[in-house]
């Protein structure tokens, strides 16, 4: 089992659609149907730009103590398993770094993108092996064991425009998933902070090309409003591909 101390640490994703959609491509998902996508603004104009239907919001924040602090007591007080999550597959975070990875996994496996993985490809055996599960753990551990998901993660990670940081052990910013619940609420993901499973985000998403508005908003308000003048906030979305 890993550990804490003796745990994988990947180089982080760089925050960039292309790059997203080609790690997309690589794990066996159809680019043809669905791609990532920048969300250049939260103004309503920016945010019109988004090809709809929204399936999923990623974003990437800045970590600082005030950051951590919210981010741990929203942790301790989330349920394991909240109202309408029960059939979202969620991962524990043990690999040093990827949340990016994570992201994308929360992103492609709970939402209508999964129509569109191939057959046998190393998405769908990962899934495949995940949902065989319910011990967060052993879901795990089904990520630090897969080869490919290593080999693509350091390969799209290796084609970034950002130079990778130095200090793996010290990197300051961190990637969560958005995504609607069958029961239509906004639903943040997260493997890392101490979190049991999916964190009910207490807002409703009547339909799915009201996603994106919705979690711009909860972003806004439950994590732009605590550092405001950082600009190290990045949102992308999961959506139909131009294509």
């Amino acid at each position: 089992m890993t550990t804490t101390t003796t745990r994988p640490k990947w180089v982080p994703l760089e925050a960039n659609p292309d790059l997203f959609t080609s790690w997309c491509s690589s794990m066996g998902m159809d680019t043809s149907k669905f791609a990532f996508h920048d969300i250049y603004g939260t103004d309503p104009d920016l945010l019109a730009m988004v090809p709809q239907p929204v399936a999923a919001v990623l974003l990437l924040f800045p970590i600082h103590p005030s950051m951590e602090k919210s981010r741990t007591e929203a942790s301790a007080a989330a349920p394991a398993s909240p109202p309408g999550t029960e059939n979202i597959l969620w991962f524990k975070q043990t690999i040093g770094n990827a949340c990016g990875t994570i992201g994308l996994l929360h992103a492609l496996a709970n939402t209508s993108a999964v129509s569109a993985i191939k057959s046998d490809s190393p998405l769908d055996t990962l899934f495949k092996k995940a949902r065989a599960t319910k011990d967060a753990d052993e879901r795990a551990e089904v990520l630090v064991n897969s080869k490919e998901l290593q080999m693509v993660h350091e390969s799209t990670a290796s084609q970034g425009q950002s130079q990778a940081p130095e200090d793996l052990d010290n990197v300051l910013c961190h990637f969560i998933a958005f995504v609607r619940s069958e029961t239509g609420e906004l639903v943040e993901l997260d493997g890392s902070w101490g979190r049991k499973g999916p964190l009910a985000a207490g807002k409703k998403v009547e339909s799915q090309e009201d996603l994106l508005t919705v979690a711009v908003e909860y972003v806004k308000e439950n994590y732009m409003a605590i550092d405001p003048n950082n600009v190290n906030f990045n949102l992308i979305a999961l959506g139909p591909s131009f294509d």
